[in-house]
């Protein structure tokens, strides 16, 4: 599932191609990309046509476009979900499930995604500590790219946490954004085993693990995030290239850049995890 770098890159890609555009016809090609929206595919298309799309906006891996009419966009990316813009005489993706036309005649913008986890809905706007976000939304914390993101009140709220350090960097309501690849690639940086309980490490480890995350996600953007299949790609079409750069993560067996011994794969939560066994050392019992 693509993490904060990744959606920030097809956000910024949104606003460039989309924002200022009103919305002329909307297909929805496969009634699973609009299951969120309970009112159905009718509803989405009709709710949606003659609206003008204002910013695309990001809070950790959620996505959403601010409609003229109040509301909101939201976009779910899933395992596969792609947001394209494309030439309205481009030949139709395999796998595209909606597609919007604009009262201009430009580019259209297609939700493609071959294996249905994503999708989109309709979705009113809410204030949460002073911030405009979708209702769906409204329990996600802010991330560490968001301006007004407090690092103190994030380790605090890590600290409290009676978990593995790795459960409490992947809660969403701690601090977003953080998925499955960065939080390994920040727990190594930081040399620490994502089994640690994170309510033991002190302030100052938590404040540099923190900070390891936000590191490793701004170089991940400037790479254009990391693809390892052709799923995650920029509304152009094109992938990321971060996971040349990963230091664990998916490379079982391969020596650790930092000291060279054979990186480890262990079982968590139906995925896995990466690690050095002697840079990040199980915790005991």
């Amino acid at each position: 599932m693509p993490e904060l770098p990744e959606v920030e890159v097809v956000r910024r890609g949104l606003h460039e191609h989309v924002a200022g555009r009103t919305v002329e016809a909307v297909e929805v090609l496969h009634p699973r990309a609009i299951r969120r929206h309970l009112p159905g595919a009718a509803d989405f298309a009709v709710r949606l046509t003659g609206q003008r799309l204002e910013a695309a906006r990001r809070r950790g891996k959620y996505l959403w476009v601010d409609l003229s009419g109040g509301d909101a966009m939201l976009a779910h990316l899933g395992m596969s979900g792609q947001m394209l813009v494309q030439p309205v005489d481009a030949p139709d993706e395999k796998h595209l499930r909606v597609r919007v036309r604009f009262a201009d005649g430009g580019p259209e913008l297609r939700f493609v995604d071959q294996r249905t986890f994503g999708g989109l809905a309709l979705a009113d706007i809410v204030e949460v500590d002073g911030a405009l976000v979708p209702r769906p939304v409204a329990h996600i914390a802010r991330d560490p790219m968001d301006p007004a993101f407090d690092p103190d009140a994030a380790v605090a709220a890590l600290r409290k946490r009676r978990t593995e350090v790795k459960r409490a960097l992947l809660d969403q309501t701690v601090v977003s954004g953080v998925g499955n690849i960065y939080a390994d690639e920040a727990l190594w940086r930081a040399r620490l085993h994502g089994a640690r309980p994170v309510d033991k490490l002190t302030r100052a480890k938590a404040a540099e693990l923190l900070a390891h995350a936000t590191r490793v996600m701004y170089e991940a953007l400037g790479e254009g995030g990391t693809s390892f299949d052709a799923l995650y790609v920029n509304v152009n079409g094109q992938s990321g290239y971060f996971d040349r750069s990963l230091a664990v993560y998916g490379r079982e067996n391969e020596p650790c850049r930092r000291c060279g011994t054979a990186i480890r794969r262990e079982p968590f939560m139906n995925r896995s995890s990466y690690s050095c066994p002697r840079c990040q050392p199980r915790p005991r019992g």
